[in-house]
């Protein structure tokens, strides 16, 4: 491991300079991702700023109605809020399904949206791999790519965003706020990552130097009946081969609202706009589900090996929007 030096920040704009002021700086928050990452060589920052005494690490109401989520907050007290877990539910579900206890009290929610979208290529410093060595090529295209995308990929990079959590805060049009040198901004989580192109190393549109200080749902009414289910290889913590963060409002057996994303599909969190569009005005029953998923993954391009997810991936909405109109009728 390279050597590194090591600052503590105890305001948001001191981190931010001291970010900075160094070249190949890090933010360092749980270390959940990073620090394995340093110790694989991939990583190899020059300073790390130590964000976790700022103070970050609150879930409040939003004069509007809806919930303003620290940074800092870790992923076990943000799956144990009851706020969180009385108006998106969903979310909570998706971050206790996204890493075992240990994990998810380290880890933090600004970090976890940060982690590194990657596959086994990106870890082997032996190989090519356009994420780590933009230009030198993306092996996933003709090697192992089992749980590689179908959606939105391209052939410089085939590997799926890894996070649970932000697959539902997607679905409910998250904001992340962020503090740079140039001041405080903000953009929607859909916007937040960058299609991956041809420059599959830049993931985010954060400024450079940026630090996330935190996300902001709005008001949804529909996400108090929310829902996310993962599929993965083994029933114990492991990355999703795909997953749904679905809400639906049905009034009379017709779709009134809908809100739906998909993880494991894409470099990014994949909101499914198709599929609601073509849920909302219609009867909340299998066909209609089924059309919907199909108008979604019409899109989908898989490789050779991972056609089994567009299957998936239709089997799953349908089962999970099943069962929430059957709920909403009870």
């Amino acid at each position: 491991m390279r050597e590194f030096g090591y600052e503590r920040a105890f305001d948001v704009a001191g981190a931010v300079n001291l970010l900075g002021s160094v070249p190949e700086a890090r933010y360092l928050g749980g270390g959940t991702n990073l620090v394995d990452l340093m110790k694989a060589g991939v990583e190899r920052p020059a300073l790390l700023v130590d964000v976790r005494e700022l103070p970050l690490d609150g879930i409040e109401p939003t004069p509007d109605g809806g919930l303003r989520i620290g940074a800092a907050v870790t992923n076990s007290d943000l799956a144990a809020h009851p706020e969180v877990r009385r108006r998106y539910p969903a979310l909570t579900q998706a971050v206790l399904a996204g890493a075992s206890g240990q994990l998810r009290n380290m880890a933090t929610v600004g970090g976890n949206l940060l982690q590194r979208t990657r596959c086994g290529y990106f870890t082997d410093l032996a190989g090519p791999c356009n994420k780590r060595s933009p230009g030198s090529g993306c092996p996933a295209v003709e090697g192992e790519h089992h749980n590689h995308a179908i959606l939105g990929a391209s052939a410089h990079c085939v590997a799926v965003h890894p996070s649970d959590m932000a697959v539902a805060l997607a679905a409910f049009d998250a904001v992340v706020a962020y503090e740079s040198a140039d001041g405080p901004g903000e953009v929607t989580i859909e916007e937040f990552y960058r299609p991956v192109g041809d420059t599959p190393h830049v993931e985010t549109v954060l400024p450079p130097g940026a630090l996330i200080t935190s996300v902001v749902l709005p008001p949804a009414p529909v996400a108090a009946r929310s829902r996310y289910r993962k599929v993965r290889g083994r029933a114990s913590f492991a990355f999703a081969l795909g997953s749904v963060a679905a809400a639906v409002t049905v009034h009379d057996g017709v779709v009134r609202d809908a809100r739906l994303a998909f993880g494991a599909v894409a470099s990014r969190p994949w909101r499914a706009r198709a599929a609601e569009r073509a849920l909302i005005g219609g009867p909340a029953d299998a066909p209609s589900f089924t059309a919907a998923a199909e108008a979604e993954l019409a899109a989908a391009e898989p490789l050779a090996d991972n056609g089994y997810k567009v299957t998936l991936m239709r089997n799953l909405v349908v089962a999970v929007l099943t069962e929430l109109a059957e709920e909403a009728a009870r």
